[in-house]
């Protein structure tokens, strides 16, 4: 019984991720009408499968024993782990407020560790300074790489040329770089439910990144809420500046993905869609984080981790004590 809930939760808990990442993943695409939402949906899902299954073993390895050791944990400790994430993600979803994954789950699992004394600080040491400096590298490198392409002049003029009056070859562009997204989300984000349940001894890697991958598709069609914030509320997105946050992010991931680091890929995504953001308003950069879904949005990213880490602690002591 214990095993079938624990099944149920995982796929819930990617779900839930799907949903979220989905949103910042095609939202270039789908806010500049590049796609339709249910081809961009389709193609998520796809991509998120092979990224799953090309280079999503190294994160899987981090978060089975690299946060907390792998003894720790058992069936109702891995329960504990997934609904701590999942209900932090669900309650995101609901605000339609794109949520990381990724420090959600390290958040859950430092929970049940602060219990035990168990945390490998230094692998958490050696992971901070790629989520800090992720989002702020996708962040500056969108913006100067906008500024050199945004307003046209004489010395850019040949990008404009070569791209934006062709139309169809710079939309065919965007769609692939948001497939590339999606495949850099499956080489990182996936381990983020598949990396306890491989602790808990209940399935292989493998085997846990091929099943759990296409759920994150599913989230996609249940949650299409973030993709709106994303791809409208923030900025509207035109097709150059949606082609840059792909090669950008995507790239930023895959790195973190390689060296086996769960790498917040909703940060790094909208860090860099508030690049663009800041880039077409005459008013800068402080003007965009003021705005209040700016502030939602941060918010969020530093309250759900906490809730996460705060719920597992205490479910945990629960367990534990009575």
């Amino acid at each position: 019984m214990t095993e079938i809930f624990i099944i149920v939760l995982a796929v819930f808990f990617s779900v839930n991720m799907g949903a979220s990442i989905f949103g910042v993943t095609f939202a270039a695409a789908c806010g500049s009408k590049a796609i339709t939402p249910k081809r961009a949906q389709c193609l998520f899902a796809l991509c998120v499968v092979a990224g799953a299954l090309c280079l999503g073993r190294e994160v899987t390895n981090t978060l089975e024993g690299g946060i907390i050791p792998a003894f720790i944990i058992t069936p109702k400790v891995c329960i504990i782990i997934l609904f701590s994430a999942v209900l932090s993600i669900f309650i995101s979803n609901i605000l339609h407020v794109p949520q990381s994954t990724s420090l959600v789950t390290v958040a859950a699992l430092m929970g049940v560790g602060l219990y035990f004394d168990q945390v490998e600080w230094e692998n958490i040491l050696w992971m901070l300074p790629f989520w800090i400096f992720l989002p702020v590298a996708g962040y500056f490198l969108t913006y100067f790489i906008g500024k050199m392409i945004y307003p046209p002049r004489k010395i850019n003029f040949w990008i404009y040329e070569k791209l934006v009056n062709h139309k169809s070859r710079l939309k065919a562009f965007v769609i692939f770089s948001s497939c590339y997204n999606a495949f850099s989300v499956g080489t990182n984000n996936v381990a983020n439910v598949v990396g306890p349940l491989v602790g808990s001894e209940m399935i292989s890697p493998v085997i846990g990144l091929l099943v759990m991958a296409p759920f994150f598709g599913v989230g996609s069609f249940l949650f299409p809420g973030s993709l709106k914030t994303s791809s409208e509320k923030i900025i509207p997105l035109g097709l150059l500046s949606a082609s840059i946050i792909c090669l950008v992010c995507g790239t930023l991931v895959i790195i973190a993905s390689v060296c086996g680091v769960p790498q917040s890929f909703v940060m790094v995504k909208v860090a860099a869609i508030f690049a663009i953001a800041s880039l077409k308003d005459e008013s800068g950069h402080g003007h965009t984080f003021k705005k209040p879904l700016s502030k939602k949005v941060i918010y969020n990213w530093i309250l759900m981790p906490i809730l996460a880490m705060g719920l597992a602690y205490v479910l945990t002591w629960l367990l534990f004590q009575h």
